[in-house]
């Protein structure tokens, strides 16, 4: 049995007084606009999917979330 391998999350999230996004404890992308820094974190994880991976981006404090397909 083949173990899948980790999915990478990009996390959308508040940070200095504006937006950022996070992954592995790193923050990236820096805006004042939530949208901006969505739309940063979802080609992150487009890249990565492209490449093979698994992701997802999840906005900090919303239940929803959004994945990248495989």
């Amino acid at each position: 049995m083949s173990k899948s391998p980790p999915r990478l999350i990009f996390t959308v999230t508040p940070h200095e007084g504006g937006w950022a996004v996070e992954h592995d404890g790193a923050y990236s992308d820096l805006s004042g606009s939530r949208d901006e820094v969505m739309a940063s974190a979802s080609r992150r994880a487009r890249a990565v999917s492209a490449a093979g991976g698994l992701t997802q981006v999840v906005v900090k404090g919303e239940p929803r979330f959004f994945t990248g397909a495989r």
